[in-house]
């Protein structure tokens, strides 16, 4: 019997397949999910009663603006460490006042590796009291422990996990930060990755990755092209992309702190940053052949698009199937889809990820 996952997934494919009908594109390649423990994020409400406090979510009531409480218990959707860990939790909580008065959240981020970072929100100040009881916690379950409240982050060890991901029998470390982007289903990340770089193996050229982020594709694509430029706004992201770098001593990257917008013009003469001269990056040395996005929801700016026509290859990730149709308006104008995947990160739900290889024409 087909399950509802695999009923659902093929909705998704015949739903993709005739969205891009128009462009002529090669047969989908189809990347599946577990169908449980794919989520290595939770964040649950703690709600209390008069005789006790469990994890909780919300449920819309149809159209209107009230919202049901939904206890839960277990989460099958999450990660095993997250479903192990819960009740554990939960329990030593219940037996700490300190540390579940005026607790409001709970926030899971687990890891492949084995790491995992908890952060507890309250409606009140922490000080020593709260910091004693929660070392002692973050020991005893050997977990990474943060607490916060209004203008509080109190931070007992890191504020981060190392995620480790294998892609072509090798391995790679990754910095994920509390509250950072991160890919939420590991496993369906990994077949993204290894995509990626199999699709890579006819590109040319030097690299140019535009929103970068951490570096998720940056390193495992880095071991494709001579030399790659990556690109990404956020300063955390780049710290954390450069600690990646360094981490697994990959010696072919350099990171530009700009905006795809800032790129553009800065690649086509139009402004100067000093960002690019205080890195060291001179752009005239580079030989680009290919270009990798992986661009927000929003899809990409009028400009960058241009920027993109220039290349031989692109490799476009997208989270939203909508702006890559919309998108490839431009693109295919220029160039043609060689390979067309579709990656389920959120089973259960109408969003799906997508690649695709275009090849100049």
């Amino acid at each position: 019997m087909t399950s509802a996952y695999q009923q659902q997934l093929q909705a998704k494919v015949e739903r993709i397949r005739a969205q891009f009908s128009d462009y002529q594109a090669p047969e989908i390649e189809v990347f599946d999910s577990p169908e449980q423990h794919f989520r290595m994020r939770a964040e649950f409400r703690i709600w209390h009663t008069e005789d006790d406090l469990f994890y909780a979510m919300f449920e819309r009531n149809g159209d209107e603006k009230q919202k049901t409480v939904v206890r839960v218990d277990d989460f099958p959707i999450a990660d095993h460490s997250i479903n192990e860990l819960m009740p554990k939790l939960l329990d030593t909580l219940k037996q700490q006042p300190e540390l579940h008065r005026r607790l409001f959240e709970i926030d899971f981020l687990a890891s492949l590796s084995g790491e995992m970072l908890v952060s507890m929100i309250y409606h009140r100040k922490l000080d020593e009291s709260w910091q004693a009881l929660a070392q002692q916690l973050a020991n005893d379950l050997n977990i990474k422990l943060i607490g916060r409240s209004r203008g509080q982050k109190w931070v007992l060890s890191d504020d981060f996990v190392v995620e480790s991901m294998q892609v072509n029998a090798q391995t790679f470390h990754y910095k994920q930060i509390e509250n950072g982007f991160t890919q939420p289903n590991a496993k369906v990340c990994q077949k993204m990755l290894q995509w990626a770089c199999d699709v890579a193996e006819d590109c040319t050229g030097d690299l140019l990755e535009l929103y970068c982020g951490n570096g998720n594709f940056t390193l495992p694509l880095a071991q494709k092209f001579p030399r790659v430029l990556a690109t990404e706004l956020a300063k955390s992201s780049v710290y954390a992309a450069e600690w990646n770098i360094e981490k697994n001593q990959i010696h072919n990257i350099q990171i530009a702190r700009l905006a795809a917008e800032e790129f553009t013009q800065a690649y086509n003469g139009e402004r100067e940053f000093r960002r690019l001269q205080e890195a060291q990056i001179d752009l005239k040395s580079y030989d680009f052949g290919t270009i990798f996005v992986d661009p927000p929801r929003a899809g990409i700016d009028d400009d960058t698009l241009k920027l993109l026509q220039g290349f031989q290859h692109i490799i476009y990730i997208s989270c939203n199937p909508d702006t890559l149709h919309d998108n490839l308006k431009v693109l295919s104008q220029t160039h043609k889809i060689q390979r067309f995947a579709l990656f389920d990160q959120f089973p259960y739900t109408h969003h799906v990820e997508t690649g695709v290889l275009l090849e100049k024409i």
